[in-house]
């Protein structure tokens, strides 16, 4: 039917009754959002409107126009290009020119304003046409400044006026004196008592402060004074544009000003508010120290509704900072704890204690020391509130918070861990033996994975006391992750027993060697998952060590193939007695083979106090074999010998029982390591070696890569 009609509605536009004009513009208008086809047909006729006296005309008109020039750039290039009398941004300022300076007209007149309607439209068209066109926008700069200072802000018609004045302003290619003028005018409405009008110019504010920052800045206090407004939508809108203004220059205001409006806020606006706080905290803190203060006031104001990131973010920080902060940190973040456990609102401020309780495990030596005397603690208001604690009364609040029934499982890992790492802060007798009755009392939790930390970490008090200071170590700063690496929509998980504080920096990912000491989540939580293997026998030193090395994460998932065995690999390495059926059954039942014996290449992997230890690497295909040959050229006894090993994710390594655990002098002990590398790159060994000597504990490790390139070919 538009077809049909749109020829007979083009004629009808030429009317001489201004009445049939103006109805038939509305209906090509109709038409055109339609079938946008027919705009051409109406182009000719479109341009007569523009020279009506009747408003009525005009109105539809620019109407017209403005649907045209919207939806088809070809349109939109046309009107700019006519030129003379047709051209039609000249007519569309004298419109408006003469709407602004025309007296009293009763027929148009809304609260004092000439025709508000039509003056609306003609500056939509005007946005439309000056965008991106410098000569178009040279030409309206003039009158937009005049609709900008004649208009009247009592009423709301005025408001309207100036508001697409503004929009206009902002979209066309203005001159800069005229955009502080647009901007001052949404400042205006910031003052105003509408409600609506307040979120308009907030609104309007956020989608230009990106072009005009300097003169939003000026504005600030009338923003920040939009956070304490009773309407939920202006707070929202105030709080984005609040932290689009935020600079190196006005940090330290802005952020007193969001802490004050965090602290007080709903929660649905707490966890974006401090997400975006710890964001610009880092981009522009004007000093570490005050970077760590306003996290901490962070942690502490906006509790549980914080998001997960934000807690690795801070520790990452933390774990970063010189140590002298670290210092600062752990007694900071101690005097929070404290009023949390004796206020009994930790249950509140659950991230608070989750970074509490790591930053004083890692540094809880510097908290209790004298050293923290020399420390200043003086806040921004003047006040020191810090009180050297205690060991023993450390420990107290340790106990009480994780005795309470209303913290998290994830919490209480955090708080079991971090005592088990304060067990080698602390020095004095009774500090370690009430640490110890805690950590033992949760060996029998009713919830299976503080029982798992509670089995595990008694070990290291039993008979790997030896080992529990190189395993409870301070870690090493934290690399930063980058936005791939993060996943908000994962939480964070608390630290298991055997995410051992000696972890080190991983290698680069080119050579995707891992650490023997890097620690990691249980397997439980789907990181590697591999056929739990029965051992043979009861050995209990091997089960005990197996246990305690059971959620290292130091190699490759087991093998996807259906027929393939899964055997002890890195991630749980094999000591006495653990081996695959595969491997115990490998030819019991085949026929006898003639032997050939293969090609042997030794490397010396480790020579450290006496103790060699090399290994005879045979070829083998896809396979080699590795022997471990462990010789000691001490004059003592070696005790409580143990080889480990791990190799990158590509390989797969099997480890045989070892000949013994006692290495006598000029004795040996020896252990098997099959080695299966599919990829046949070169072989890079990490080791490591622990002991007993004269009674003391030595942990030694290396790296081998020196094994010939052709070992698997």
């Amino acid at each position: 039917m538009a077809r049909d009609l749109a020829s007979e509605v083009e004629r009808l536009i030429k009317s001489p009754n201004a009445y049939i004009k103006k109805k038939a513009a509305l209906c090509a208008f109709r038409i055109i959002r339609r079938v946008p086809d027919l705009m051409e047909m109406f182009l000719p006729a479109t341009r007569s409107l523009l020279t009506e006296k009747n408003h009525g005309v005009l109105i539809t008109g620019v109407t017209l126009i403005t649907e045209m020039c919207e939806n088809s750039p070809d349109t939109l290039n046309h009107f700019k290009k006519e030129s003379g009398q047709r051209e039609i941004v000249p007519n569309l300022v004298r419109i408006l020119k003469n709407l602004i300076l025309a007296g009293y007209s009763p027929e148009h007149d809304v609260s004092g304003v000439s025709d508000p309607f039509l003056q609306v439209k003609i500056l939509r068209l005007l946005r439309i046409l000056g965008k991106n066109d410098a000569e178009a926008s040279e030409a309206m700069n003039d009158i937009l400044a005049q609709v900008a200072t004649n208009t009247e802000t009592s009423k709301n018609v005025g408001n309207t006026i100036l508001y697409e004045t503004v929009l206009s302003i902002m979209d066309i290619k203005s001159e800069s004196s005229l955009r502080v003028l647009a901007i001052n005018i949404l400042g205006r409405f910031l003052l105003n008592n509408d409600k609506n009008i307040r979120y308009v110019a907030l609104n309007t504010l956020l989608r230009t402060v990106h072009v005009d920052t300097s003169a939003v800045q000026r504005h600030r206090t009338t923003i920040l004074e939009c956070l304490k407004d009773p309407d939920v939508s202006i707070r929202r809108r105030a709080m984005e544009l609040s932290f689009a203004l935020i600079n190196g220059q006005n940090i330290r205001a802005m952020m007193k000003e969001l802490l004050s409006f965090l602290e007080r806020s709903d929660p649905e606006f707490k966890a974006h508010c401090s997400s975006a706080m710890v964001l610009a905290a880092e981009r522009y803190a004007p000093s570490s120290k005050w970077h760590l203060d306003t996290l901490f006031q962070v942690l502490l104001k906006a509790g549980n509704y914080l998001r997960d990131d934000t807690v690795s973010s801070t520790l990452q920080i933390v774990s970063a900072a010189p140590g002298e902060r670290q210092a600062y940190a752990a007694m900071r973040l101690w005097t929070s704890l404290e009023r949390s456990a004796v206020s009994a609102d930790a249950t509140e401020k659950q991230p608070l204690v989750q970074v509490a309780a790591w930053t004083i495990g890692e540094y809880g030596d510097m908290l209790v020391s004298e050293a923290s005397n020399a420390i200043s603690m003086v806040d921004d208001d003047g006040v020191d509130d810090f009180t050297r604690p205690t060991e023993e009364y450390v420990i107290d609040i340790y106990q009480k918070l994780l005795w309470s029934t209303q913290l998290s499982i994830t919490t209480k890992e955090y708080l079991l861990l971090s005592l088990a790492k304060l067990s080698t802060r602390f020095t004095t007798r009774p500090s370690q033996d009430k640490i110890r009755v805690i950590i033992d009392t949760f060996g029998s939790h009713i919830h299976i994975e503080l029982q798992q930390r509670g089995v595990e970490l008694s070990q290291l008090y039993k008979q790997y006391a030896h080992l529990r200071p190189a395993l409870l170590e301070r870690m090493p700063p934290m690399e930063a992750a980058t936005s791939t690496e993060r996943d908000d929509s994962e939480p964070d998980e608390a630290p298991s027993a055997a995410h051992l504080a000696h972890e080190a920096h991983s290698p680069p990912e080119q050579d995707a060697l891992l650490d023997l000491i890097i620690g990691s989540e249980p397997l439980s939580n789907g990181d590697v998952e591999h056929t739990p293997v029965a051992p043979t026998n009861n050995n209990s030193n091997t089960n005990d060590i197996l246990d305690l090395l059971s959620g290292l994460d130091l190699s490759a998932p087991a093998m996807t193939t259906p027929t393939a065995v899964a055997t002890p690999t890195a991630a749980s390495v094999t000591n006495n007695n653990v081996t695959s059926p595969s491997l115990l059954l490998d030819g019991l039942f085949a026929p006898a083979q003639p032997v050939v014996q293969p090609q042997e290449t030794v490397v010396r992997a480790l020579e450290r106090g006496g103790l060699v230890v090399e290994l005879a690497a045979q070829r083998g295909g896809d396979t080699a074999t590795l022997t471990m040959r462990a010789r000691s050229a001490a004059p003592a006894t070696i005790t409580d010998f143990l080889f480990q090993a791990a190799v990158p994710r590509t390989f797969r390594l099997d480890m045989m029982s070892p000949s013994g655990t006692v290495l006598t002098p000029q004795g040996e002990i020896t252990q098997i390591l099959k080695i299966t590398n599919p990829s046949k790159t070169p072989l890079r060994l990490r080791i490591r070696v622990s002991y007993n000597i004269d009674g003391n504990p030595v942990l030694e490790q290396a790296e081998v890569n020196n094994f010939p390139p052709d070992l698997f070919n």
